[in-house]
Order: structure tokens, then sequence, then C-alpha cells
């Protein structure tokens, strides 16, 4: 028992040492620094909205659309930040790994908990311009924590397997890359639910991304926001999505522990 707690305290030291050093390099040498974290997903965010607000005019008969539009891209941004910096992840880490023998999940989490902490700093820039728009708060606002945490669950999944596989097959970024502008556009973030066919919205809400972003939207925006369960009209398809969630878990943490004996020597 002192063995196997011992070792955990040295991955919770190993990881939060990890995220702090992350954090400070991240925007070293920016004028900005810290800044950036904020800006980032504000400048998509204005991109988007005079595109498809003013131009396309998308959202029209959605209340506070630009907080709906908001939230969207804050959440979409964290899950892209986990994967793609999770992809790369272990084999940008191979001199550490030669060196030392340590959990190689720690790697994998520093990136996830170093992106949960700029996730949290644009959360409240949602919560600002939520108060500036005078944005009413009900009681289903509760709800989000244990959507981030489903968010953060799938994000972590998809960052164990792409950073295994990565290893071995180069080629993933850019298939990776793709993947992530199909993504975009098949998850509702520019565009609102209700304009999508019925078919369609059912297929698309499967997808655990696409249930999170509807389903903090209902929480945080506005409870007219369509989710999985007022879509299907039924409770019981809220499960498909996070049933998805669980199986990515168990099959990308088997996958990485399996393959992660082999990365000192293939990194």
């Amino acid at each position: 028992m002192k063995s196997v707690a011992g070792r955990y305290q040295y991955a919770w030291i190993l990881l939060r040492q990890l995220v702090i050093t992350d954090f400070k390099l991240r925007y070293q040498g920016s004028i900005l620094g810290y800044l950036w974290s904020l800006l980032k997903p504000l400048a998509l965010f204005s991109i988007l909205y005079v595109v498809f607000v003013r131009f396309l005019r998308f959202g029209g008969n959605v209340p506070y659309f630009a907080i709906y539009l908001l939230l969207g891209v804050v959440l979409w941004s964290y899950f892209v930040e986990v994967t793609s910096q999770s992809l790369t992840a272990i084999v940008s880490r191979g001199d550490l790994l030669r060196k030392l023998n340590f959990p190689r999940y720690v790697i994998v989490l520093s990136v996830a908990a170093s992106a949960l902490i700029n996730l949290a700093l644009n959360l409240l820039v949602v919560f600002f311009f939520m108060f500036l728009a005078r944005v009413p708060i009900g009681p289903q606002m509760a709800l989000l924590p244990i959507l981030i945490l489903e968010l953060f669950a799938f994000a972590v999944a998809l960052g164990f397997l792409l950073s295994a596989l990565y290893v071995r097959f180069r080629d993933l970024s850019y298939i990776w890359e793709v993947g992530l502008q199909a993504a975009f556009y098949a998850t509702p973030i520019i565009y609102p639910l209700n304009i999508v066919p019925e078919k369609i919205a059912k297929l698309l809400l499967l997808n655990p991304l696409a249930q999170i972003i509807q389903d903090s939207r209902y929480a945080v925006v506005t409870p007219q926001s369509p989710t999985i369960s007022s879509t299907y009209g039924a409770e019981w398809p809220r499960l498909i999505p996070v049933v998805i969630t669980l199986v990515a878990v168990i099959i990308a943490a088997s996958y990485f522990r399996k393959m992660s004996r082999y990365f000192a020597e293939e990194v």
C-alpha cells in the first residue's frame, strides 16, 4: 500500500510540475503573455460572429445568440487544444522518457490539466458577457460542472489514443487536422441546431461533443436551447453519448497502457 501511495504521489507531483512549467512557457516572450489565453477564443468568436450572425443572419430566433456562440467556441477550443497538443505530447517528451522512469500517462494528463486552466479563464469571460447581457441564471446551471467533466473525459480519451498512435504513425497529425475541420462543421457551434433537419440533428447529437455543447448552452445561456433529450423527446438517448465516452476512455486507456512500454525506444 505504501508503494502504491508513493507511486501515485510521485505521479501527482510530476503532473503538477509539468502543468506549471507548460503554463509558464506557453506564452514566454510574447508581449501580451497570458492574455492570449483569453484573446484567442475571443478573436475566433469575433470572426464567426461577424460572418455568420451579421452577414449570414444565423441565430436570429435564439435568445442571447452571441453568448450562445461564444460558449460553443470556448468548449470547442478546449477540445481542440487537448487533442492537438496530446497528439505530439509523447514524441516531444522523448528525451524525458529516455532519461526517467515515470508513469507515461502523466504527460497527456498535464496537457489536459493545463488546457483546463485556459478553459476556466475563458468561462470567466463568458460569465462576464452574460452579466453585461443580463442573461438570467437558473438552477440548470448546476449541470455545467458535470458537462465539463464529461468533456474532460472525452478529450483525454482521444488524447491518450492519438498520442500513442502518433508514436508509430506520424501522418496522423495531418489526418487529425482534417478531422478537426470536419468535426467543427459537423458540431452545432456556429449554427443553431434548430435550423438542421430533425433526422440529421438526432444523428449529430449522438456525438458526445455536440451533446456537451448543446447541454451546456441549455444550462448556461437559455433553456430554449435544444438538447439530445428534447430532440428525441425522451431522456434515455442522453445515455448514448455518455456510453460512447466511457467506451472511448476504456479503449484509449488500455491501448495507451499497452503501448507505453515501448515509447522510450520508438520516440
